[in-house]
């Protein structure tokens, strides 16, 4: 059943090629920072099928750790690659300017963040200052933001109006403060005649995680590995998860043409922890135990849900891979990578 790691990815970056013009991007160059992450793999991988087909764009991929092998199979015409860390001065003053930027760098697991809270603000704030500095004129700059920004506020649907009220003392102030810093500069920068918007990302998950990752879909998928999900919580609270694939479509219309200075960006398939892990463990055939006592992370909020109007309106997007088929097929890439 399993199709494998490099057709899965290849499969939704083809999905999402076939969706949009890239016409723009012909004779240009997009910086990627972060381009080792979940985000960064389909980004470069969608770069790479583009030149395939016969445009002319020059990737350069910034990352601190390793790219995938699989990111690096066959020919890839025009990539630069830059491996450091962005939160170092020097470091980025050796980038090359770019027309598209996509600061997508930063640590989305709880546990990472809250372990490197002074690191955490500094990639989400000087290191956006100094990749604006890479921008060329007339270029567009997109900043992944977070829906931790909504913190605080009670539960709903959530727009891009809003915002959280949470304390600077708040567990998770590093990553909140730090995604509301690079928020507010990509709108300082906007004022200024810059086309820059920021995307307020939520729970997305899918091929192209790195081994080890605590984010609960990974770290129940490896757990299930082991012969049982063995939950923290009773996992009452409730998730809205999307799949990478559309996450990554998205996020291209934004780049491309997006008209708003903020977008939510989250999918549509609702679910609580719990029926998340049984979801999981129907797949992999093993049960889920929940535990007496409670052990959450500190801070994490009990729900999240964003209102999608303003991508649905703009960009017609209305099709999104269920939560299903985007776990079998994280499943089967997982299981590809390390069998």
């Amino acid at each position: 059943m399993a199709v494998g790691v490099k057709n899965i990815i290849n499969e939704d970056a083809e999905s999402i090629c076939s969706k949009i013009d890239f016409s723009a991007l012909d004779g240009k160059t997009i910086l990627i920072s972060g381009a080792s992450g979940l985000l960064g793999v389909y980004f470069i991988t969608c770069l790479k099928l583009l030149n395939e087909q016969g445009l002319n764009i020059k990737t350069v991929a910034v990352f601190r750790s390793e790219l995938p092998d699989y990111l690096l199979q066959g020919e890839f015409a025009n990539l630069q690659i830059f491996k450091g860390d962005i939160t170092d001065y020097e470091f980025c003053k050796s980038l090359p300017k770019a027309d598209f930027i996509v600061h997508a760098a930063g640590y989305g697991q709880p546990m990472k963040f809250m372990d490197e809270p002074e690191k955490t603000l500094k990639l989400n704030t000087f290191s956006t200052f100094l990749l604006f500095d890479k921008l060329n004129k007339g270029g567009r700059f997109l900043f992944v933001s977070s829906s931790e920004v909504y913190s605080g506020l009670d539960a709903q649907v959530y727009t891009e109006e809003q915002i959280g009220n949470t304390n600077t003392s708040h567990p998770r102030a590093c990553y909140i403060e730090g995604k509301r810093g690079g928020e507010a500069i990509c709108y300082a920068y906007s004022t200024k005649g810059l086309s820059a918007s920021s995307v307020r990302l939520a729970h997305t998950y899918g091929p192209g995680t790195k081994k080890g990752d605590k984010r609960v879909i990974l770290s129940f998928i490896e757990k299930a590995l082991q012969g049982q999900i063995q939950m923290l919580d009773d996992g009452k609270a409730l998730r809205t998860y999307c799949y990478i694939a559309d996450a990554v479509e998205i996020m291209w219309h934004i780049l491309l043409k997006g008209t708003q200075n903020v977008y939510n960006l989250g999918g549509n398939s609702q679910t609580s922890i719990a029926g998340l892990a049984q979801n999981i463990g129907k797949i992999m055939n093993v049960p889920v135990i929940v535990p007496a006592s409670t052990q959450s992370v500190s801070g994490a909020p009990a729900d999240v849900q964003l209102d999608m109007t303003r991508v649905r309106t703009e960009f017609g997007k209305t099709d999104y891979i269920s939560l299903n088929e985007g776990l079998e097929r994280t499943i089967n890439w997982y299981l590809d990578i390390n069998t």
